[in-house]
């Protein structure tokens, strides 16, 4: 099981289970939340936390639909 664990206080500390439905980024187009599935993003191998961009279904259409444009 992975997890994320953050320090709240001395006394206390929050440590929540990684899942498919609790991971959750910004759109790097109109700042929207986007649901991750992590196992997606990684499962080509050549990915890392820092690095990847994720869009939002409709930030990633309109991204799709300029890279076809481009190569006319």
């Amino acid at each position: 099981m992975f997890y994320v664990k953050e320090k709240i206080s001395d006394a206390m500390e929050i440590v929540v289970e990684i899942n498919d439905e609790n991971v959750f980024c910004t759109c790097l187009g109109c700042g929207c939340e986007v649901n991750v599935d992590l196992s997606e993003i990684f499962s080509n191998g050549d990915a890392d936390l820092y690095g990847t961009n994720v869009y939002c279904s409709e930030c990633s259409k309109k991204v799709r639909e300029e890279k076809c444009y481009d190569h006319k």
